[in-house]
């Protein structure tokens, strides 16, 4: 089944501060994503990954073009959608991780794990037991679960990152540079874990620059240069 699909996205952005000048982030961008499918978004910054995944996400509002997703209610415009639809698909469809933790200052990094899957199954005992295991499989020492991430060093905030996007398993993942600052041991561990969503019917749009993680995680890459995509190529595992 084909989860997400893309034609024709354009995003053009206006700097006032410099006197309305349009710097044209996408242009002409096509290209489908499938259930269960993995797809890493390649490219050197400045190249467009991130305004394509914020267009998917809604986080940027295309200028043109249609973002077509299969959602549970049917399949979804996220560029025409209105801000309640997407407001729900948030909260129990698609999740974004950005590269890096925003959280709030005094939240542990227990609840800071667990909070979206609590909102969704109404259980927090039971979103907690599930944060705390993925916590364990991430080597992310005990005596840290009740601190605060803002505390933390580099690489552990990507761990408390990397299991608050995929503690509730959403049917779209949409994930930037999850291995990045993290030891090869690690690394393995969050690869394994988003493979293990795939088996499970996730479909993820991921941005990477490190070719280990590429090489074992996705099925297809996507190459963008200047905001347009210049080829896409199929992974052999």
């Amino acid at each position: 089944m084909r989860i997400l699909e893309v034609n024709d996205l354009n995003k053009t952005f206006l700097l006032h501060i410099l006197k309305n000048k349009r710097i044209e982030a996408l242009k002409q961008i096509y290209f489908s994503l499938e259930q269960g499918e993995i797809i890493g978004l390649t490219g050197k910054s400045g190249s467009g990954k991130s305004s394509l995944m914020k267009c998917i996400y809604r986080t940027y509002l295309a200028s043109s073009g249609e973002i077509l997703y299969t959602s549970d209610m049917g399949k979804i415009d996220m560029v025409r959608a209105d801000e309640h639809q997407i407001i729900e698909l948030r909260k129990t469809e698609i999740t974004y991780c950005s590269q890096f933790l925003s959280v709030i200052p005094r939240v542990t990094a227990v609840d800071v794990v667990g909070e979206q899957l609590s909102r969704i199954e109404k259980d927090w005992n039971k979103a907690r037991r599930k944060a705390m295991d993925l916590l364990d499989r991430l080597a992310l020492p005990k005596e840290l679960w009740d601190a605060f991430p803002v505390t933390f060093s580099g690489g552990e905030q990507q761990r408390i990152n990397v299991a608050r996007a995929i503690v509730s398993a959403p049917k779209l993942l949409l994930i930037d540079e999850p291995t990045a600052s993290l030891d090869l041991h690690t690394k393995d561990v969050v690869i394994d874990l988003i493979l293990e969503l795939k088996k499970n019917g996730t479909s993820v749009l991921c941005i990477s620059h490190d070719d280990y993680t590429l090489e074992r995680l996705v099925d297809r890459r996507i190459h963008l240069i200047e905001g347009r995509i210049t080829e896409m190529e199929v992974a052999f595992h």
